[in-house]
């Protein structure tokens, strides 16, 4: 939700300050070379088992996301590293070759843009995720206004309330609200909470953002 606010609003800004209609996205390049929290995974095995997980996910989580906020302002979208061959060919590349073990998220798609595509500090810049690169404040402001909506006893008698997809903190049941009072009783369309891995040390976390694990460092600022 955090990062479909500024999707939304940079899709409708594109959309009444330009004439561009159609955008280039790098959705899907988390799931196939890891996120921060893969940095922890304790093996390639578990790497691999992690990111086919996420690519099944793809359609509810990242990709809707882009859909829905690209969509509703009259934008189309190309997503290059969805394209099926290349999804396949970077799933069958040896998981070893994907652990963090230069220093660096995602090496191996930034050493293949090496060169003259992209500026040097561009490329290897620390990796930013839209709900922090928008501003650090955002979320704190988020998480200032949810606290200030309930007490601690209201929060816990309004999310016990829910039985399915249970909010797990009070910025979740703000937006378990708004979805309510939207969709009044859909909430089985909600699957699971997209959360880090948290049976690896390291991803035991009640928020999905990468800024409350140990190897965020200076991302996103």
């Amino acid at each position: 939700i955090r990062a479909s606010m500024g999707m939304y609003l940079v899709c409708k800004a594109i959309h009444q300050q330009t004439d561009i209609r159609v955008l280039l996205t790098g959705e899907i390049s988390d799931e196939l070379f890891g996120y921060k929290y893969t940095d922890f995974a304790p093996s390639a095995e578990e790497f691999q088992k992690e990111a086919v997980k996420r690519i099944r996910e793809l359609h509810m989580y990242d990709v809707l996301r882009a859909d829905r906020c690209i969509s509703v302002n009259s934008l189309e979208a190309r997503v290059p590293f969805g394209d099926l061959d290349f999804v396949e060919y970077v799933m069958s590349i040896d998981p070893e070759k994907k652990l963090n073990k230069y220093g660096v998220g995602k090496y191996l798609l930034r050493h293949a843009f090496e060169g003259d595509y992209l500026p040097h500090d561009i490329l290897y810049r620390e990796k930013a995720a839209f709900s922090d690169a928008v501003g650090h404040s955002m979320v704190d402001y988020l998480k200032e206004y949810a606290q200030s909506l309930y007490t601690d006893e209201e929060y816990e008698r309004k999310r016990l309330a829910y039985t399915h997809a249970q909010p797990f903190t009070k910025e979740s049941l703000l937006y378990r609200e708004i979805f309510e009072k939207y969709y009044p009783g859909q909430s089985d369309m909600v699957v699971d909470f997209w959360m880090p891995n948290k049976a690896w040390k390291g991803c035991d976390v009640n928020d999905p953002s990468a800024r409350v694990l140990s190897n965020y460092g200076a991302s996103g600022k």
